[in-house]
């Protein structure tokens, strides 16, 4: 999905759910911004709040979410948010809720896309610059690894592997194509495993958790009375994760990405070493590389 030019929303669109960690309902407005604002989130429940740059840099806890925060201001869970605006191709966009977590709504992306679709995407006169990683970048962490290769195009391989009779070893390969991200990773839920939902729900966490927003596993089955939505529903919810994280770069990415046995910490500790290397990669001109324009594709694919 190649665009020239930065996109916003249309009008401004709003929802509420339930935080899954926090189980506190939220208010989110999304609203359309100007060229260059990047995503910012807002809390209108904190007098004076400032915006918090949906960045890397701004990330401060990986914990079982994705947490940013500034001037003592947090927003936890923004990955599935962060995902549908990357996958729907909108770079510019300021969302406002009155809660201290983005809803967790079915544990998916899907219900984003949807809000995203409502409010329609709109073209605007800024130019879209793209970050290219150039060289490869290999970051490690036991058996987990991200690495990332120059590509014309955007990529993600993902392999898990957990000792489950209904999960074990899965691998996907995606790559961001027009509509591939609503049909093959949105409507992929959250997972987990019986025994860890009790120790978290002890620690304070999932407080909002239910069988109606995630995927959830007792030793043996899948506890969900409709069971999945995809037979490799993991694996591909751990893709969206991924490119949730990966928007926190804050340009979307021509590269490929191959990631074994991740998650939020190792995905954060990866953009901090792809971003801090400056010879990893490099914004690009606008002007889109050859092999697109001859592979036929349109300005917006």
């Amino acid at each position: 999905m190649i665009h020239f030019k930065q996109h916003t929303i249309g009008q401004a669109v709003w929802c509420s759910g339930v935080g899954l960690h926090s189980g506190l309902k939220v208010a989110l407005v999304l609203k359309p911004a100007v060229p260059d604002h990047g995503i910012r989130f807002q809390r209108t429940d904190v007098p004076d709040s400032p915006a918090i740059c949906a960045h890397y840099n701004n990330v401060i806890d990986t914990f079982q979410a994705t947490t940013i925060g500034s001037a003592g201001i947090a927003v936890s869970t923004v990955e599935h948010l962060m995902a549908a605006l990357y996958g729907c191709g909108v770079d510019n966009a300021l969302v406002e809720l009155n809660g201290p977590e983005a809803p967790i709504f079915d544990g998916s992306a899907a219900p984003y896309v949807k809000l995203i679709q409502k409010a329609t995407i709109v073209e605007q006169d800024g130019a879209r610059r793209y970050l290219t990683i150039r060289k490869p970048v290999v970051v490690e962490e036991g058996d987990s690894s991200i690495i990332a290769t120059p590509a014309d195009h955007f990529q993600v391989h993902y392999e898990i592997e957990f000792p489950h009779p209904r999960v074990g070893k899965q691998e996907y390969s995606w790559e961001l194509k027009n509509g591939s991200f609503g049909r093959e990773i949105a409507k992929a839920r959250t997972f987990g495993f019986l025994k860890d939902v009790l120790r978290l729900q002890q620690m304070g966490l999932i407080r909002g958790g239910s069988l109606s927003n995630a995927v959830v596993f007792d030793d043996n089955e899948v506890l969900n009375v409709n069971g999945f939505r995809y037979s490799d529903e993991c694996v591909r919810h751990k893709i969206l994760d991924f490119i949730g994280d990966l928007a926190l770069t804050g340009l979307p990415v021509l590269g490929k990405f191959e990631v074994r046995k991740a998650g939020h910490t190792l995905h954060s500790r990866f953009l901090a070493e792809l971003m801090d290397g400056k010879e990893y990669a490099a914004q690009t001109p606008v002007t889109i590389p050859s092999p697109y324009l001859s592979s036929g594709l349109s300005a917006i694919a």
